[in-house]
């Protein structure tokens, strides 16, 4: 949808509808195929017209709620900063960066790959940004290693498309429990 203001009940509709998706993704672990328009529709109590008026293609609709659940994460980051000490705020981050993830392979699937890069290569800063402040928090609080960057963390995090889905509920704690523990200051 273009960046025009909606009247308050199109976008409290257009807000109902993400979020009704951002639930059956979730119920479905992130299974974007599985993902029914109607069903999305209905549960958020507005008609098939007003979901294609807001998303034209399921694509479109999977892009939102990727942005919304990217935004959502990035916005974490001072809340934590500000209630705990780096290491705990990082940890806590990335389990909330697991739960993203899950989305984010069914998101990465349904989506044309063009269409993906283009998502990707427009929000992927703000991953870095906010992976950025949290490292440079924990190095100050000397926490962490000095010679770890965001990219590298990001890159062991890649990991995550990898895991079956069989095993994503204990591998990807474990995972996260990896990382945290080789972003210790030595």
């Amino acid at each position: 949808m273009a960046d025009r203001e909606l009247r308050s009940d199109a976008a409290a509709n257009r807000d109902r509808i993400v979020e009704a998706a951002r639930d059956a993704l979730s119920r479905s672990n992130g299974a974007a195929a599985e993902l029914k328009l109607h069903a999305v529709a209905k549960s958020a109590g507005v008609g098939q017209g007003t979901l294609y008026r807001h998303f034209p293609t399921r694509e479109h609709l999977l892009a939102e709620v990727y942005r919304e659940e990217l935004g959502q994460l990035v916005d974490e980051v001072p809340p934590l900063l500000a209630e705990h000490p780096p290491l705990a705020a990082m940890t806590r981050w990335l389990q909330r960066l697991v739960e993203y993830a899950r989305v984010k392979r069914g998101v990465m699937a349904a989506i044309e790959a063009s269409a993906w890069q283009d998502l990707h290569a427009g929000q992927h800063h703000r991953i870095d940004d906010a992976l950025g402040e949290l490292l440079d928090r924990g190095r100050a609080a000397g926490e962490f290693r000095a010679d770890v960057d965001a990219a590298d963390v990001l890159l062991l995090l890649g990991g995550l498309s990898r895991i079956p889905e069989a095993e994503w509920d204990t591998r990807a704690p474990t995972l996260v429990e990896l990382v945290v523990n080789g972003l210790r200051a030595r």
